[in-house]
């Protein structure tokens, strides 16, 4: 349910604006889409498992939250990160 520290890593690189950039905006959407991407696979097979369920939805939340204030800012940015990660607008 949790992901590696390698796959941590690989996103950071993939998705930061700098070397070692951790905070921005699009590094915390794609931390989060990996997070949901893997509790959604995990209940496939643990549907009653609704504690979790209540931290998916939280995600959710914070990373619609994180692309609202992102396409508030600077939309470009805010196209460019929904293409690479693939959700809809």
């Amino acid at each position: 349910m949790t992901i590696t520290a390698e796959r941590k890593d690989a996103l950071i690189k993939e998705h930061g604006r700098a070397d070692g950039d951790t905070g921005s905006t699009e590094v915390q959407v794609a931390i989060l889409t990996e997070r949901i991407v893997n509790l959604t696979e995990h209940f496939k097979t643990h549907a009653k498992d609704n504690h979790s369920r209540r931290g998916l939805l939280l995600m959710v939340n914070k990373r619609r939250s994180l692309l609202d204030y992102l396409k508030k800012s600077d939309n470009a940015r805010y196209t460019d990160i929904i293409a690479k990660l693939g959700l809809r607008k």
